[in-house]
């Protein structure tokens, strides 16, 4: 529990911040509605009886107020959304009642704390998250064009699609006559949205391959890179999106990004559910996606080794033995005739802990 006298709560939302304040000395409960403007809130905390405890919830307002808080040296907590203990019978929900309920929560140190990244890895974290923004964009524009091609008869034959060869092809398919000018002209404008989407992920991939060579990410992310299925942009991804590898264990990581069994026991009984699919959805798929690639027979090919070059050797040495042990655990599970599926979701979950092994290898 804090030594603070003053617990603050906030509900912070874009046009409004609902405050509610408790004086642990005197059990009075101060409440204030303000304007979200940082100066505004931190003059109405500086204003209460002192030292003071802020607490607020994590959402889509950022952690611009954490970090003024901060900065201003007043302990400020940012609280997971999800972890907020509620009443059960408790049917009224308003922004001044939640605050107060932040502000007890502090109170009793009953607050389950996000970790605030800093303005350098927050700024790496938006350009991993455009990026993925960009792989969406791309595939849903390609599912259009190839749809509306399918429903005027068009079907490709020639092998794999959005190749160069592809593309020839695409470029031959018109839609001629005045009767089909609607048709071209959708035709034209996807094409369009293709052309200018690859070019955005171009660029964002390079200022990627930018940061990962040279940044305060770049050890990590050499060493992440040892394991197969992780390549420059995957290892970059995680590496910002984890943040700080030393909060976790290679045991308590898998259940950080969802990738354990949800469970519901009582008494005698025990019932393993799906996995739990809770914190960062990001991490999870790249890590299933990477899980997928040690399915097949393990070889040390052109590729590894030049990745390898740019590591330590002993995460040379920890990525190999994670390579070995997991395809050695793919051939378990089928042996086991365990679903493919269910396979490499428990692939992925022993990724993440050999990938938490390799990130906090000290530096040579």
């Amino acid at each position: 529990m804090g030594l603070e006298r003053t617990s603050v709560g906030l509900d912070v939302h874009a046009r409004s911040v609902s405050a509610a304040a408790i004086d642990g000395v005197t059990g009075e409960l101060i409440r204030q509605r303000l304007v979200p403007d940082q100066r505004v809130v931190l003059d109405w905390v500086r204003g209460l009886p002192g030292p003071a405890a802020v607490v607020y919830e994590a959402g889509p307002t950022g952690f611009g107020l954490s970090r003024a808080f901060t900065a201003a040296g007043i302990r400020c907590e940012v609280a997971a959304a999800s972890k907020i203990s509620r009443p059960s019978g408790d049917r009224i929900k308003t922004d001044a009642r939640d605050a107060v309920l932040l502000a007890r929560l502090l109170r009793l140190d009953d607050i389950v704390s996000v970790r605030v990244p800093t303005v350098v890895q927050e700024s790496a974290r938006d350009l991993v998250r455009a990026r993925e923004d960009v792989r969406v964009d791309l595939m849903r524009i390609r599912h259009r064009i190839s749809k509306l091609l399918l429903r005027h008869g068009h079907v490709y034959y020639g092998g794999e699609a959005w190749t160069g060869k592809h593309q020839q092809w695409l470029n031959q398919i018109h839609f001629d006559g005045p009767e089909r000018a609607g048709t071209q002209a959708a035709y034209d404008a996807e094409r369009e949205a293709l052309t200018l989407t690859l070019l955005r992920r171009r660029r964002l991939d390079a200022q990627i391959a930018a940061l990962a060579a040279d940044s305060e990410f770049t050890p990590v992310t050499r060493r992440l890179c040892c394991l197969r299925g992780i390549s420059e942009l995957t290892a970059f991804a995680l590496a910002v999106e984890i943040g700080d590898w030393d909060r976790f264990t290679g045991a308590s990581i898998g259940a950080y990004v969802g990738l354990v069994p949800g469970e519901h026991s009582s008494g005698g009984s025990r019932h393993q559910l799906g996995i739990t699919k809770t914190g960062n959805s990001h991490v999870r798929r790249l890590l299933v996606e990477a899980a997928w690639h040690h399915q097949p027979g393990y070889r040390i090919g052109t590729t590894m080794r030049a990745r390898w070059a740019q590591a330590p050797a002993a995460a040379q040495a920890r990525g190999h033995a994670g390579n070995l042990r997991l395809h050695d655990r793919w051939a378990q599970l089928a042996t086991r005739k365990k679903k493919h599926t269910v396979a490499c979701v428990a692939i992925a979950r022993e990724l993440a802990g050999w990938c938490w092994s390799l990130a906090t290898l000290p530096d040579d």
